[in-house]
């Protein structure tokens, strides 16, 4: 990687170029270090940037292209939940700023956003009006903080994921990375199939079409075959370390990095541009996954 390379080369480039990395799971890196559950680990930005920091400098180290902001969950609901509501502006603003520090030229940074954590109508109470404000005020908030683009994922309903888009469009015009997240029937909570939830992303315009989270790589190589087989766009893979399983009063992903990047090489073959893990990865799993995409790819330098 070229120090440097990200003042000149727009995400989008870069992409058409060569596969990207993009990093591991935030929150097991933070439970990992002893940070409890019922914290808000988006508040760890004002409280701990060190303890943050430290997360986002050991996936750069593993060769990840990509960062994304420690702001998941710094939607005003969530934060609401934990009584910081008012702190949304300074969490968000830390999490970019704490992430492009650490990326200091080297990699992207990405505004991670995921669900508001409520029901949207016609399932619950809020609506989908409402649901765009909160989106575009996230949006917002990591697009004045400067982010690179922003990174849609672990959207379970494509109806959600759907208004999220439609939110960042009023925004900026920044990339988007739109990401859902399939049950175990290959199903969103609101019954759409891989190919519905692609067709309709592509129609949106979004930049990448993705699948993260989900049960496993082996699992997701399968729906990112369906995706592929019906959309032209180029498609993000970021699956969890398998399934969490209880080991002796400890939970643990069982996906050894050597396996997730066995599977990484299978998402690049079926159009991936975009790999990275979610839930359960860590830094390892990022170096191994890094060495074999990279392993005879051409014009890793830009």
């Amino acid at each position: 990687m070229i120090k440097g390379f990200i003042m000149t080369v727009p995400f989008l480039d870069a992409l058409k170029h060569r596969v990207l990395i993009c990093d591991g799971a935030m929150g097991t890196m933070l439970y990992s270090s002893g940070v409890f559950l019922n914290r808000s680990f988006e508040e760890l930005n004002l409280s701990e940037p060190d303890r943050v920091a430290s997360v986002h400098r050991s996936y750069l180290n593993a060769g990840a292209d990509v960062i994304e902001s420690n702001t998941f969950g710094c939607n005003a609901l969530k934060l609401e939940t934990f009584g910081i509501r008012n702190k949304i502006k300074q969490i968000n603003d830390a999490g970019v700023r704490l992430a492009r520090e650490v990326a200091d030229e080297k990699a992207y940074v990405a505004g991670a956003i995921g669900p508001l954590g409520v029901l949207i109508e016609p399932y619950g109470k809020t609506t989908q009006e409402e649901a765009e404000i909160y989106f575009c005020e996230h949006a917002s908030l990591l697009s004045d903080a400067g982010v690179d683009l922003f990174m849609l994922e672990t959207f379970c309903s494509v109806g959600e994921l759907l208004i999220a888009v439609r939110a960042l469009k009023k925004i900026q015009d920044l990339p988007v990375v739109a990401q859902f997240t399939m049950s175990s029937n290959n199903e969103t909570t609101d019954s759409a199939s891989p190919e519905l939830c692609a067709r309709k992303l592509q129609d949106e315009g979004v930049s990448v079409i993705g699948i993260n989270c989900g049960s496993g790589p082996a699992s997701m190589l399968e729906i990112a075959k369906r995706v592929a087989s019906v959309v032209k766009k180029p498609l993000s893979v970021q699956p969890n370390a398998g399934l969490p399983r209880l080991v002796e009063g400890r939970t643990m992903y069982l996906s050894s990095p050597d396996y997730l990047a066995s599977y990484s090489k299978r998402f690049v073959n079926c159009g991936a541009r975009l790999v990275g893990g979610c839930c359960g990865t860590t830094p390892a799993h990022i170096s191994q996954i890094r060495s074999a995409v990279s392993c005879g790819q051409t014009g890793d330098k830009l």
